[in-house]
């Protein structure tokens, strides 16, 4: 794959999820990412269980390898004056910074903007919110279960009223669609800059992430003044062919037939049911409207009668756009994840092998090769002779504990 952003030299001050991912993003596009942790305990998410299965299982950590595949990791205790004087340096041949500290570690630890800027007038300073840069709750720090999941109103609209809301589908959901949101923000800021526009701030949250993918729900409950748009309303109305059925099999069909006219008697002829394009009560938009629960009913006793395999067969006859509802599992050998690289494979040292989700970002039709993420500390000498750090900085530091 063509490398769109090599060249590009990233330097990462962040943890958990949300950031990391979006790094990695840009990693996955050929920018050298460079990424600080701590010395003595790194980024917490090395340390955190994902789906009940430990840190270092089979070698790897999931979440860990996930977001921060293709760094170079450098290991600095940011507290200490001369490990900060480390940090500016690497900063001065960096294009980008990003962090998700919270404001106040940022003043604290004098990394906020302008100590990045006084360094580097010219490079793109990018950060992670959980709320936003501004309001009462700036300050504040977030998780995209609670930023993103509840309170965009997602997890209100595939709840159901007076039950538990579901949990997110899947550890950091919010974060890495939040973290392809920046590394986007990131990639146009580096085109202004290259236009000749001035460094840019970049910003993004997980409210204003979850707030974007919502935008049609919220703007409708606000537009005809409901408190939720929940359930039906969500559906084209009066659309038996926008629909989920079950088979015989308990397996789920969703169908999304946007021109039900069009699509309404070939279907019937796709599914051996000719005489239902012309029932008076289904010959057409308008008759299906009015009859829609009947007209439910009757497709769902016919997808009731058939399993899977004979559905794929069916639907494969018409136009109409359908999908199955996939475990996990299945989406691993689907025939279009699997065509596209959507799955790439990592190769570890000592022959440990792990498959990845690649940025789906594609260029020039290919998928490129991804690396490991680093161990904590791997590349701290690396990056620092590159960066002209002396022998006996680095001896000190490491003396005091702050580099590794």
């Amino acid at each position: 794959m063509t490398k769109v952003l090599q060249g590009v030299r990233v330097l990462e001050v962040s943890t958990f999820g949300f950031v990391p991912s979006g790094g990695a993003a840009l990693a996955d596009l050929g920018a050298d990412v460079i990424k600080v942790e701590h010395p003595a305990y790194g980024d917490p998410i090395r340390h955190i269980p994902c789906f009940g299965i430990a840190p270092g299982t089979g070698g790897l950590t999931l979440q860990w390898e996930a977001f921060n595949r293709g760094k170079r990791s450098v290991a600095l205790d940011l507290k200490d004056p001369e490990a900060r004087a480390v940090l500016l340096e690497l900063a001065r041949s960096a294009d980008v910074f990003v962090t998700n500290y919270l404001p106040q570690t940022r003043r604290k630890l004098r990394i906020d903007v302008e100590d990045i800027r006084a360094a580097n007038p010219k490079i793109i300073y990018a950060r992670g919110h959980g709320q936003g840069v501004n309001g009462p709750e700036a300050e504040a720090g977030g998780f995209d279960v609670l930023s993103f999941w509840y309170r965009t109103g997602i997890a209100d609209a595939v709840s159901v009223p007076g039950l538990p809301a579901p949990p997110l589908p899947a550890p950091a959901f919010g974060d890495v669609l939040s973290g392809l949101t920046l590394a986007g923000g990131i990639a146009a800021a580096l085109f202004h800059r290259e236009r000749g526009g001035e460094p840019t701030v970049v910003d993004v949250s997980l409210l204003g992430t979850g707030l974007w993918a919502m935008q049609i729900g919220i703007i409708a409950a606000d537009q005809v003044d409901h408190e939720t748009m929940r359930g039906p309303k969500r559906q084209i109305p009066g659309n038996p062919l926008v629909h989920q059925y079950l088979t015989s099999d308990r397996r789920l069909v969703a169908l999304c037939f946007l021109d039900p006219q069009r699509h309404w008697k070939p279907f019937c002829v796709a599914i051996d049911r000719p005489e239902l394009a012309d029932d008076p009560r289904f010959a057409d938009t308008e008759a299906r409207r009015m009859h829609e629960d009947e007209c439910v009913a009757v497709l769902a006793e016919e997808f009731a009668r058939r399993s899977l395999a004979q559905w794929r067969e069916i639907l494969t006859r018409q136009e109409g756009q359908w999908a199955v509802s996939q475990t996990e599992a299945e989406v691993v050998s689907d025939p279009q994840t699997v065509a596209n690289g959507y799955l790439t494979t990592i190769e570890y040292p000592g022959g440990l092998r792990q498959r990845v989700v690649p940025a789906p970002m594609q260029f020039d039709e290919e998928v490129g090769e991804l690396k490991p993420a680093p161990t904590q500390g791997q590349h701290t000498d690396e990056v620092l002779d590159e960066a002209g750090i002396p022998a006996a900085t680095r001896a000190s530091l490491r003396e005091r504990k702050a580099l590794r």
